[in-house]
């Protein structure tokens, strides 16, 4: 384990959020160092995104200046121009021979029924969550992470498969590992329909629950007791996040990495990837150390997965919606 268990022990990688609490949304930015590559890959069927085209290989762009993650649903997106603004000032982007412009790929998660749904992130939030990363610089490696209700995770649900009864608060979440010179981190915005897994033991530990009955519902049973439709249940989820190494990866292998990463949300969310979820994961490489490509994309699988964990177990109640740390803490 590297560090503080957190995306930012990879070197270079700095980290900064702002959320609105009465109205239960946030956002997440991640930037990047110089000379970044960036893929993506994207397998829930409800996404909201911007930018994912630019991180295609074939395509010219090939370093990314942040990663924006967001709540508001489609709202939320324009957080990144936020972003954008703050690295505009600082002159940071694509050198287009005429001006720099900045690459901000992003995703956003659908938490309005959580607060106020007229309030969603915005360009002035963008703008102060990549402030706050960009003042933390190294100094993020010296202090504990923020997980749970914070950022892209201010909102965030869990186990919608039960019905809006049995919902728990899911958050946002980070963790990272390293062997030898190679770090790899992640961190993630766990709003997913299914419930939550811990791999080691199979049992679940966060998602739909009743209240009353102190009992998870368990969202894939009752998922696959019909063959009707499910769409009673909340349709707007998804789980979005990002892995970063200080590995040297092309752009072709970094967007593999993500890919590879995707099995981080298949081990902890049950079930995953449905057409209610827009599950993105963003995968970021440094190029700063020689490392194995399957390596770097099974180490990014096991670390997001842990992530996961460590966002639902760090969540708190809000709205009324009860958290983990509240109810099993």
């Amino acid at each position: 384990m590297a560090n503080n268990n957190s995306i930012t022990d990879v070197p270079g990688i700095r980290v900064g959020h702002d959320q609105d609490f009465e109205g239960g949304t946030g956002c997440s930015v991640i930037l990047c160092p110089e000379g970044t590559t960036a893929g993506a890959d994207v397998r829930g069927g409800a996404p909201g995104t911007r930018e994912i085209p630019a991180l295609d290989p074939v395509n010219m762009v090939e370093q990314v200046h942040a990663i924006y993650l967001g709540g508001g649903s489609a709202f939320g997106l324009a957080g990144a121009n936020g972003a954008m603004r703050f690295l505009e000032e600082k002159n940071i982007g694509f050198d287009t021979g005429v001006y720099n412009v900045p690459i901000v790929p992003g995703a956003v998660l659908y938490d309005l029924p959580v607060g106020k749904p007229n309030i969603h992130p915005d360009l002035k939030m963008g703008y102060r969550a990549a402030r706050i990363a960009w003042d933390a610089g190294e100094s993020s490696n010296d202090t504990a992470p923020l997980q749970g209700n914070t950022g892209a995770g201010t909102g965030a649900t869990i186990g919608k498969g039960g019905g809006p009864a049995h919902l728990m608060k899911g958050g946002l979440g980070t963790a990272s590992f390293q062997v030898e010179d190679l770090i790899v981190g992640a961190m993630v915005a766990v709003n997913c329909f299914g419930d939550i897994i811990d791999p080691e033991s199979g049992r679940i530990i966060a998602g739909s629950y009743d209240r009353e009955k102190k009992v998870f519902v368990d969202s894939m049973k009752n998922t696959v007791s019909t063959t009707a439709d499910i769409s009673r249940v909340f349709k707007s989820n998804t789980t979005i996040g990002v892995v970063a190494s200080n590995a040297s990866l092309s752009k072709a292998h970094t967007a593999r990495v993500a890919i590879m990463a995707q099995d981080g949300y298949a081990r902890t969310i049950n079930p995953a990837h449905t057409t209610f979820d827009g599950d993105t994961v963003f995968s970021l490489s440094t190029g700063k150390v020689e490392a194995d490509l399957n390596v770097v994309g099974t180490l990014s699988a096991q670390v997001l997965a842990q992530a996961i964990l460590n966002a639902v177990r760090a969540a708190e109640t809000l709205h009324g919606i009860p958290g983990y740390a509240d109810l099993f803490g």
